[in-house]
Formats: structure tokens, sequence, C-alpha cells
């Protein structure tokens, strides 16, 4: 071979190597375990919030990453089966709502990187060792704010001065939501207001709850977040219609359905912000070096069109505070 066409081509293939490698990177495709409580349909819109955060940070779906969605459907006992098939898929990272549901993959793998779209006792159950420094595989955003309880109580009685008895409908068998009803008392009596507990731990418990919380003539129920309330979100609120129960809940996706009141945390903010952890990780950072962030923002949504069909009239004050009102 001739020596100047020798020369020639190893320097073309010492300039070109780099350029292939990072080709090969970019033909990458990750693959993103969902594991959720609720079905595509339900969650469509804080998807749209995962898939906006991950767009920013320049990802485009079936390009370099695709989703591999599992839904409990309202059911916790089937997350570890779920859980288990994501990690055996082999996926590149697991994104998990609601504190089952971490719990479970958390079980299933300690390899594949965790991150939380929200819990609300990801310390307190032992999923992460602390929120500054998380330890282990999994890391994210947490929704735990002892105080919202209150506030849910607060607004309710802002919005309805004459209640006095209040039914909170509650999955009792979720660890974050029993450390949520141990501190309901001390806001409730602060109110002047009596909270009567109504474990709902199945779809059959549901209709059964209402008729409790009406036997007990309640004036207003707060229906509690987990993923019970959450597969069954349609039917919760037609509950509450069918029982003429002024109703508060966790968050925005029950009144968009219908709901009366919702206040809590933007769950489309943190589906868009989790992307961030996504982008992290995938780039080589470690969940256990990742800080869990609490939830800085909380919404209060209003629906006019219900409050008029319970002949309720809503304190112009109280509409100002509300991020949003539909009419």
């Amino acid at each position: 071979m001739d020596r100047r066409m020798f020369i020639s081509g190893m320097t073309l293939g010492l300039l070109t190597a780099p350029l292939v490698a990072e080709a090969q990177e970019a033909a990458k495709v990750y693959r993103i375990g969902v594991l959720e409580t609720t079905s595509v349909a339900l969650n469509t819109v804080n998807l749209d919030g995962l898939r906006q955060g991950l767009r920013e940070l320049g990802y485009v779906e079936g390009r370099n990453f695709v989703i591999e969605y599992r839904s409990a459907d309202g059911r916790p006992e089937r997350f570890a089966a779920l859980a288990t098939d994501l990690a055996r898929q082999n996926v590149d990272l697991i994104l998990t709502r609601g504190t089952p549901a971490v719990q479970a993959a958390k079980r299933a793998t300690d390899a594949i990187p965790i991150v939380m779209l929200g819990s609300g006792d990801a310390l307190g159950s032992g999923v992460v060792a602390g929120l500054a420094h998380p330890g282990g595989n999994v890391t994210g955003l947490t929704s735990i704010d002892t105080d919202i309880i209150g506030k849910r109580l607060e607004l309710l009685k802002q919005a309805i001065p004459r209640i006095r008895r209040i039914a909170v409908l509650q999955n009792m068998s979720n660890s974050a939501v029993t450390h949520q009803w141990r501190v309901t008392e001390v806001p409730a009596r602060s109110l002047g207001l009596q909270v009567q507990l109504v474990d709902v731990r199945r779809f059959d418990d549901l209709e059964r709850g209402f008729d409790t919380a009406t036997r007990h003539r309640v004036e207003a129920v707060v229906i509690g977040l987990g993923g019970l309330m959450q597969a069954n979100l349609p039917r919760v609120v037609d509950l509450a219609a069918k029982h003429r129960l002024p109703a508060m809940y966790p968050s925005r996706e029950f009144v968009d359905a219908g709901g009366l009141f919702g206040y809590g945390v933007s769950y489309p903010g943190q589906y868009r912000r989790a992307a961030s952890y996504v982008d992290k990780i995938l780039k080589g950072a470690k969940p256990a070096d990742l800080p869990v962030e609490q939830p800085t923002k909380y919404e209060l949504v209003i629906n006019l069109k219900t409050a008029k069909a319970l002949g309720l009239t809503i304190s112009p004050s109280l509409l100002l505070r509300a991020d949003q009102v539909i009419e």
C-alpha cells in the first residue's frame, strides 16, 4: 500500500472515530418505565407535562426515548408484578407516582434508577434515607405536607361557613394517608369542625363510604389522595354529586371532571419537573446524589358549575384566591 495513502487513511479514521461514537450515542433510544395507579387516559394531562419537560431538554418521543407504561388501575396489589415486569424489561429508568408504587418499584430492583413523581411519605415509609441525601436508587419529588389537610379544611370552611360536620374519605392502608390523618384533629378543632373518618380501600367501598357519610349527617366531604381515588375519579365525583355533598379534592384532576373544589400540588408541574431528574440520571448522575424536592406550588381550583348545581354561592374573596375558576 502507498505510504501516503496509509497515513491519510489512519488520519481520517482518527478524525471520524469520535463522530461515529457520537452518532452511536445519539442513536440510543432510552426506555422509560412508568408505573402508575391510573390508565393513560386518566393520566393524559400529567403525561403531557412530562413530555413537555423532556422536549425542553432535547428529548423526542420515538426518536431518543419511548415510554413503557404500566397501570395498576386502582389495585395496589398489582404493583409488585408490574414493577417486576418493568425490571425484567431492563428499562433505563422507572417513574412512579404514590408511595405504594415507589415501594413496589424499590422492592423489584435496586439497580434501575427510580424517579418519584410524587410520594406522600417517601421518608417515613423508608423509600429514601433522607431528602437531601436519598441514598439507594430512588429520588425525585415528594408531595408530603402535613399541613395540607388543615388547609383543605380551612378552604372548605371559608367556602361554606355554616358547615360543622365533615367526613374524610381515606384509604387507610396507604402509609402516607395514615400519617396525614393523624394530624387532622388539631386543625379541625381550631376551625370548630367535627371530622368523621371513613376508611375506603376497594372500589366496592366507595359507594358504602358515601352512604356512611350521609348517615352521619355530614355537610361536606374531603377526599383523600391515593390510588383508589385517582383510578376511580369519575365514580368519586359522581357519588359526591349523587349525595349532594360539597367535596374538597386533593388535585385539580377531580375538579376538571366536575368536582367542586381542588387544592393540592400541581401534578402536571410535578411531572414536568421530573423530566430534569430523568435527564440528569440518563446523563450519568446517581439517584443517591440528587436531593428529593418538596412541593413549593399549590393550586386552588373551583368549579362554579358544580357550586350552582349544589345551590352554593362562593364568596368573591375565595374566587380571587383561586388559581383557576371553571365556569
